[in-house]
């Protein structure tokens, strides 16, 4: 059977706020069997714990922030995605601010945590969300389903008014269980526009933002000397936040995840329609000695194994 995941030993990183720009420090714990992800705030009097799920998530501007009570962490899209690659079920997120730091603003520093704490399977099986039937949410021209798919895919197309955005490098269609999340996803920075940033910043967003950590474009172009790291890097990165998003279940998905322009808000909306339609999906586990399950368990796992080349390593650092 596919087994649980956890990591084997405690690790920490530090860095800053995308949007208060405090500086913070995450600590990442093993966990047991069936806890689930759990942030828990230590910087309070009271600590504080949020288990990860669609019904936590209490903010969608600009970032997903789960809480409950006067308890908040934001942006945690970036380090969900990163778990949802890696596998991982259990683990304890400890953090000492009200932030996740925004690192590069990709989720290789987080796969880079989660591969120096190294990975540990736990004595029972993995349970995965089979997605069997159509759920749609809309929002005006925005839209984002979940379809029944033999694997995990995610098919996104943006839509920007700007001349950097062509149409060829609007959509993507990546099938995780054929294709590295390592090598097609994980280094796809967040974005922004320029005439946006004083906006922000007046509304208490984006302090932390600069161009270490996030690609910026004026009217007409990209202002990153270094440009871009993948040619169709902005909508890569909506992937990558809608599969921390999505990772709010707790549980892998088997099935294709398609929107247009969809964001933060309307991804959870999916998921907590998902919640309210039992009769659209099933919780699985997956065998790769069960003849009915094995070429699904035999790709997940081949999907398991990317890891951090040295290339990727040293954008990291």
């Amino acid at each position: 059977m596919i087994r649980q995941r956890t990591i084997q030993k405690s690790v920490h990183t530090s860095g800053v706020g995308l949007h208060n720009g405090e500086k913070v420090t995450i600590t990442l714990k093993p966990a047991e069997i069936d806890q689930g992800i759990i942030f828990r705030r230590t910087d309070q009097k009271k600590v504080s714990e949020v288990k990860a799920s669609p019904d936590a998530v209490k903010d969608t501007k600009m970032c997903s922030a789960i809480g409950q009570d006067t308890s908040r962490i934001a942006t945690v899209e970036h380090l969900m995605s990163a778990l949802s690659a890696k596998g991982i079920d259990n683990i304890i997120v400890e953090i000492d601010g009200s932030e996740v730091p925004i690192m590069d603003g990709s989720s290789i520093p987080f796969i880079y945590l989660l591969q120096t704490a190294k990975i540990r399977e736990q004595e029972s099986s993995k349970k995965f969300v089979l997605i069997k039937d159509v759920i749609e949410v809309k929002d005006k021209d925005k839209w984002a389903r979940f379809e029944p798919y033999d694997g995990f895919k995610v098919d996104f197309t943006i839509d920007f008014p700007h001349p950097v955005f062509t149409e060829s490098t609007n959509q993507v269609a990546v099938d995780f269980y054929n294709e590295s999340y390592i090598t097609e996803i994980s280094r796809a920075r967040t974005f922004g526009f320029m005439q946006e940033v004083e906006y922000l910043r007046s509304n208490g967003l984006a302090r932390g933002g600069s161009l270490d950590n996030a690609i910026v474009l004026d009217e007409y172009k990209i202002i990153n000397s270094d440009g871009l790291r993948y040619e169709d890097e902005f909508v890569r990165h909506k992937i990558l936040d809608a599969i921390g998003d999505l990772y709010m279940l707790g549980h892998s998905i088997i099935g294709n995840f398609k929107a247009y322009k969809s964001g933060h808000e309307l991804n959870n909306k999916l998921l907590l329609a998902l919640q309210s339609h039992k009769e659209s999906w099933s919780l699985i586990t997956l065998n790769s000695q069960d003849p009915k399950t094995s070429d699904l368990a035999n790709r997940y796992l081949n999907s398991m194994n990317g890891i951090l080349n040295q290339e990727m390593i040293e954008v990291y650092q």
